[in-house]
């Protein structure tokens, strides 16, 4: 490990300049990555602000007595698909709309009677506002007698569905492509750095050198550059980040950055991306030994 660990180090003073162009190229290849990774992180952190908006409001026939209403709130909260309930009275509505509606407020004024019932508003829980979910929900609380109507924006709810599955499309598909772009720009720069030591190489083969003793200093040399890549690379979407968030302001100075965990599967990414470049260019060079 020792001898390993040396040759992949020497491999840096013999070519500085073309480990230099290795590591830029890794860190721009996972830059670009990032860059897409923190836009949908935001774009997710956005989802998930919109999503909870969804709820289900339950309006209750006059007359109902509030013991049957506090009963039937307790069973609804205790759906596995809700986070909690809460009961807006008749006049709780009106005070609301008075407020809300403020084109209305002169009309609500001068009523002679509240025409506003009263209703359960339902809040679901994070992993169940899809429109299946929610329907679902929607039609046990319609099996109660005293619940004249309920509304919960379905086509609304639908339409979250869809961009929370186009979202992850293509995110899955431009995370794919860049992956696979730097993958082969990782094995072109460990490819120059074989060519240059083809000889060595060959050496070695007639020495008797197994392949994987062989391939052992490329492949550390490898991960090397894609670690050193993937901090790199962080630190420009650090970099990046703040330049946008700082410029604009406005409705982006709300913006994430990547969580610990997120920068640790970049550096992570980086690693495996150096180490499969490696590999492949390796893998080639010795068939034709």
């Amino acid at each position: 490990m020792r001898l390993l660990t040396r040759e992949a180090l020497l491999s840096f003073r013999r070519a500085p300049l073309l480990s230099t162009l290795s590591i830029t190229t890794i860190a721009f290849s996972l830059f670009t990555l990032g860059l897409f990774g923190l836009v949908a992180i935001n774009l997710r952190e956005a989802l998930r602000g919109i999503e909870e908006r969804v709820e289900i409001v339950a309006f209750v026939l006059r007359g109902t007595p509030a013991e049957t209403i506090t009963l039937a709130t307790q069973d609804i909260a205790a759906f596995p698909e809700v986070q909690d309930v809460s009961f807006v009275s008749e006049a709780q509505a009106l005070e609301r709309a008075r407020l809300e509606l403020v084109e209305f407020r002169d009309a609500y004024r001068d009523l002679q009677a509240n025409p506003l019932p009263a209703s359960m508003e339902v809040r679901m829980k994070e992993g169940f506002r899809q429109s299946a979910s929610v329907e679902r929900v929607a039609e046990r609380i319609r099996g109660f007698a005293f619940v004249d109507d309920v509304r919960y924006g379905r086509d609304w709810v639908q339409r979250l569905d869809q961009l929370r599955n186009v979202t992850g499309l293509v995110g899955l598909v431009i995370g794919l492509a860049f992956a696979a772009v730097a993958v082969v720009i990782i094995g072109v720069t460990i490819r120059l750095t074989i060519l240059q030591r083809a000889r060595e190489i060959s050496i070695m083969r007639l020495v008797g050198a197994t392949n994987w003793f062989v391939r052992g200093p490329f492949l550390l040399e490898g991960a090397l550059k894609g670690l050193l890549g993937g901090f790199l690379s962080l630190a420009l979407c650090y970099a990046g980040f703040r330049l946008f968030r700082d410029t604009t302001g406005g409705p982006f100075a709300g913006l994430v950055f990547f969580r610990p965990e997120h920068m640790l599967v970049i550096v992570v990414f980086g690693v495996l991306l150096g180490l499969g470049g490696s590999l492949v260019s390796v893998g080639r060079h010795l068939r034709n030994v």
